[in-house]
């Protein structure tokens, strides 16, 4: 019988343990604060921003959102970026992706101090963690590891395959199993002999953006499996890149979709607040 990796579960015991931390930071009278921006009405991105909200109420981190119109400019939006940068009180600062179509994402996400990139974007914090010095590491890779480890799965010495190599989870995944000593394979779409690849994974990381690509031919049975896209199907239910009911009784385990890997982003993204707080303190 597989197991289920509870990631609503998991996301939760991270923040119940950072409030606890925001309520100790809080009584020697340090705050943490988070800002957010949004440009335009988008309506994922509204839905993510809202939930960022909530998760710092709970936590207990102070929370600047600013909601800006679809017509802000480039400059105008780099310049809230550089106030944010020069203001000690805000700790972190996201941009809320994707931005409108008249606006330079990398020039953006390259506008914020790397110290304050929560999101872990920035080439400075890329480049940390691919040569192995602290820094924020983006916040999906990130839970993963943190689902796998509180779910008692080892990762040191397994045979890890990636499939995807975007910049936000593909290829900091990759670097993140190394660092905990897996044997990783990156595939992508120009990969030969896919199926044969992914079914050598003790741990197989689903980033490929297909609904339901990954199915039982897949993978091997007793892998793990970890599921990272989300899709709405015809009927309106959701869905990740991997067909749940063919290949979850191969696993040993596996993450569900929604539930699985998708709450861990958010908790990610609160940690990196509250442990840069307590590095320079």
């Amino acid at each position: 019988m597989y197991q289920i990796i509870d990631g609503k579960k998991i996301s939760q015991e991270i923040k119940d343990e950072l409030r606890e931390k925001v309520e100790a930071l809080k009584a020697r009278g340090v705050k943490v604060t988070l800002a957010v921006i949004q440009v335009g009405d988008d309506p994922a991105s509204s839905v993510y921003v809202g939930n960022k909200e909530k998760a710092c109420a709970y936590v207990g981190i102070g929370s600047l959102v600013y909601r800006l119109p679809r017509e802000t400019t480039q400059e105008e939006l780099l310049q809230l970026v550089g106030q944010l940068n020069r203001d000690d009180q805000v700790d972190g600062i996201l941009v809320q992706l994707p931005l409108p179509g008249h606006i330079d994402e990398d020039k953006v996400l390259l506008a914020i101090d790397p110290q304050k990139d929560v999101d872990g974007f920035h080439p400075v914090n890329v480049g940390n963690l691919s040569i192995g010095r602290p820094g924020f590491v983006s916040c999906t890779p990130a839970g993963i590891i943190q689902l796998l480890k509180r779910s008692g799965i080892q990762i040191e010495g397994k045979e890890c395959v990636v499939l995807g190599r975007s910049n936000i989870v593909g290829k900091p995944m990759a670097m993140l199993l190394l660092r905990e000593n897996g044997t990783v394979t990156v595939c992508h779409s120009r990969t030969k002999n896919l199926k044969e690849i992914a079914r050598r994974a003790d741990i197989l990381v689903a980033a490929i953006g297909k609904p339901c690509f990954v199915d039982a031919d897949y993978v091997k049975e007793g892998a793990v499996v970890i599921d990272v896209g989300i899709h709405r199907k015809a009927d309106n239910k959701l869905c990740g890149d991997v067909d749940f009911k063919s290949v979850a009784p191969r696993t040993s385990a596996i993450t569900p979709v929604p539930g699985g890997v998708g709450p861990m982003t958010i908790a990610m993204l609160m940690y990196n607040c509250v442990e840069k707080k307590l590095a320079i303190l």
